[in-house]
Parts: C-alpha cells; sequence; structure tokens
C-alpha cells in the first residue's frame, strides 16, 4: 500500500526510513544557519523562460546534459523550520529539506506541501518559516501562498529582488507514454542540483495524499528519487516539467526505482487556485467504489460490464442525498470482497465510467455547488439522478472513500 512516511529530519536515521515514504525532508545541515541568507545584487534579473527547441539535441534524441543545462538553474532547495522560539538558532532536528522550482519572474516557487508542512488531516501544520536557497547561492525567506494536502502541492513566493530566476515550463499529463524518457532534478539528503535520468514507469498510479483521499493520475517512474526530492522537478525530454516528485517504494530506505510524482495536471489546477484564495476546493459525491470488470459481471449477471460498482455510500453525503444505493451483500471473487447489491454508475455528467480513475477525474474536474447528472444501472435497469456536489471534507468518513 502506498502512503507518504512521517519527514525524516537532521540525521536521516535509518531507523526512521519507512517501507513507503514522502520523498522530503531530510537534513537541514548546511554551512549557515537558515535565517543567514548570501548578500545579494541590488536588481532582480528575471532569466528567460526556457527555450523548449534549445532542449533537445540536434537529432531529437533525449539529451539530458542539456536538459540540466537549461533547467536546474531554476531548481532550488527549500528549507523549513517547525519548532523553536528563535528561529536564528533552531535545532537540526526541528528543520526540514526538500525542492522546489521556479514558476515565474515574479518570485513564485512551487513544491511538494509536505515539504513545508507536518501533520496529517485536520493535524497539518504549516512550518513556521520557509527558506530558499537557489542554484547560485542565494538563500531568502518565502511565504507560503497556500498549500493543498488533497494533490501534496505548495504554492510559495519570494522577494524576487536582487535574484536570478529561471522559470521552468510547465509541460502537460495528459498523454504521457510508459517508457518516455525524463529526468528528476532536486536535493536528495541535502545534496543540491543532482541530476538522476530515468524513464516513465507508468501512468494513472494512485499514490496517499496528506488526506484520506487519494491522488490520481500519478506518474511512477524509476528515476532516482530519494529523501529529499520531494518539491522538485520531473521533466520531459523537451524541458517541460511533467510532474513534482513526491513519494518512493522502498524495502530498505533508498530510492530503488519505484518514485511517485504529482502530475502537472493536477499541480497546475492546484496553483491556479492557491493563487487566487491561498487554498484550493475539490467537489465531492460521498461514495466508496471499485471498477466493474466483465469476469466480475457475468458472475453477478450485471447488463453492463464497465463502470463505477458502487460499494458504500456515505450518510447524508450527495450521493445518499440523490437516492444512490451501495451494496449490502458481502460476496467474494477471485479472491476479493465485494459488497453486491449496489449501484453501477456508468456515466457522470455525459462522461462515460470505465476505468477506475474515470469517476475520481469527472468528480474533480467539478466545483462544490455544481449538479451533475449520473447514469446507473439499479437491478438490471438503466436509470439517472441528479447529484449536487458539495465540498470535500478534510478527513473522509470511512478510510477506502473516494472523491
Amino acid at each position: 500500500m502506498t502512503r507518504r512516511a512521517t519527514p525524516v529530519l537532521a540525521a536521516l536515521a535509518a531507523a526512521c526510513l519507512l517501507a513507503v515514504a514522502g520523498c522530503g525532508k531530510g537534513s537541514g545541515d548546511g554551512g549557515e544557519k537558515p535565517g543567514e541568507a548570501p548578500s545579494a545584487p541590488a536588481e532582480t534579473r528575471a532569466a528567460p523562460p526556457s527555450r523548449i527547441e534549445a532542449i533537445e539535441a540536434i537529432d531529437g534524441s533525449f539529451d539530458p546534459r542539456r536538459i540540466y543545462e537549461r533547467e536546474a538553474p531554476g531548481v532550488v532547495t527549500v528549507i523549513s523550520v517547525f519548532s523553536g522560539e528563535d528561529l536564528e538558532d533552531v535545532p537540526r532536528g526541528a528543520r526540514g529539506l526538500g525542492s522546489g522550482f521556479v514558476l515565474d519572474g515574479k518570485g513564485e516557487v512551487a513544491t511538494n506541501a509536505h515539504v513545508v508542512t507536518q501533520g496529517t488531516g485536520r493535524s497539518i501544520k504549516r512550518a513556521q518559516a520557509v527558506y530558499v536557497q537557489f542554484a547560485d547561492g542565494n538563500q531568502v525567506s518565502a511565504r507560503i501562498i497556500g498549500f493543498d494536502p488533497n494533490s501534496d502541492v505548495a504554492l510559495l513566493r519570494v522577494n524576487p529582488k536582487g535574484l536570478t530566476l529561471r522559470p521552468l515550463p510547465l509541460g502537460s499529463s495528459a498523454a504521457l507514454v510508459v517508457g518516455s524518457p525524463v529526468v528528476a532534478i532536486g536535493s536528495p539528503f541535502g545534496e543540491p542540483q543532482s541530476l538522476s535520468v530515468g524513464v516513465i514507469s507508468a501512468t494513472e498510479r494512485t499514490i496517499e495524499s496528506l488526506t484520506s483521499f487519494q491522488i490520481s493520475d500519478a506518474i511512477q517512474t524509476d528515476a532516482a528519487i530519494n529523501r529529499g526530492n520531494s518539491g522538485g522537478p520531473l521533466v520531459d525530454a523537451r524541458g517541460r516539467v511533467v510532474g513534482i516528485n513526491s513519494q518512493i517504494q522502498t524495502t530498505g530506505g533508498g530510492g530503488e526505482g519505484v518514485g511517485f510524482a504529482v502530475p502537472v495536471d493536477t499541480v497546475r489546477r492546484s496553483l491556479d487556485q492557491l493563487r487566487k484564495s491561498g487554498r484550493v476546493r475539490y467537489a465531492y459525491i460521498g461514495i466508496s467504489s471499485v471498477a466493474l470488470f466483465p469476469q466480475l459481471a457475468r458472475r453477478l449477471n450485471f447488463p453492463v460490464d464497465r463502470g463505477a460498482f458502487i460499494q458504500e455510500v456515505v450518510d447524508g453525503g450527495p450521493a445518499d442525498k440523490a437516492g444512490l444505493r451501495g451494496g449490502s451483500k458481502a460476496q467474494r471473487f477471485q479472491a476479493q470482497r465485494f459488497q453486491a447489491g449496489g449501484d453501477i454508475v456508468t456515466r457522470v455528467g455525459g462522461r462515460k465510467i470505465s476505468e477506475e480513475a474515470d469517476l475520481s477525474r469527472a468528480i474533480q474536474a467539478r466545483l462544490p455547488g455544481d449538479k451533475i447528472q449520473v447514469e446507473y444501472f439499479r437491478d438490471g435497469k438503466k436509470r439517472t439522478t441528479t447529484v449536487t456536489l458539495e465540498e470535500r471534507p478534510q478527513t473522509a468518513p470511512d478510510p477506502t472513500e473516494q472523491p
């Protein structure tokens, strides 16, 4: 099961490395205390955005060296302080470390929410202070504009005066292809400006967020990702950010070729709302479902073989108010347990539901208060109902609850 581990602070003790971990928050070690920023020139120097055509090799092949030369100057180290009354003399155990990257010449920086927060669900707390260290050695304080615990994204802002800012261009994660080359740039174990190379190992993965809801459409990569890489960019062959490196799956505590990134399309949605209001709103339907597949459909004598098979409906939630029904009879099939008797959702807002993540995608594309038409099957008959979506709660009513 994928989950984000508790942050590793200070010494990065091996005993703290859990089976599946968030890859942020390592040691805050450095020659200077976090509050001591090197002096900077008097003027803001905003570097021009990376030119995609300059990234690719002449023959169109993958060229990590060129990608690094163009994009690494825009990758930063993020130092977070979580406790201590005197921020100028913070014990190392109260510091966390991750990565991030520059979004624009105005001082916006993207990172993971878990790099600048502690805790999960209702117990999430912001860092007391955050500092951003640039590739040229400049280190300045940053303000947390907002963070999205549901997608593990945070937006920071620094005063751009005196800094050379090189924004990284955002790409798209909608059409990523398994096997495509990528690079990860960040500060693993506090080693800044580190490059690792790999491919996209899989798409449409599901990983844990800082709430009991899950992040869908995550990218799996075999590019080496370790603690401290959290918040850094996953970059494609043309130098575009396609994801924010967020988690690793490991048995020994290191990068073992199974890393995960939050897809950039999800990141962009979070950043847009964080700029506007400092928070991100998610629509909520209030059901737990599993994907229906042909063999299960035949076993249960369903008239359709694809859809979202509702297992539970949250009492008093949007789906419950609209009359949708969950299962009530436990039944086993192919070593899995299902709740038979639930409705089968086949369309949401005109969108066909066939894959496991389709329902989540359909709901996440909406806002709280939206009314959507839901097509479903019950007792072999097709029916429709209108659901008024509500705002996602901070904690799901049930551990298996999906958006």
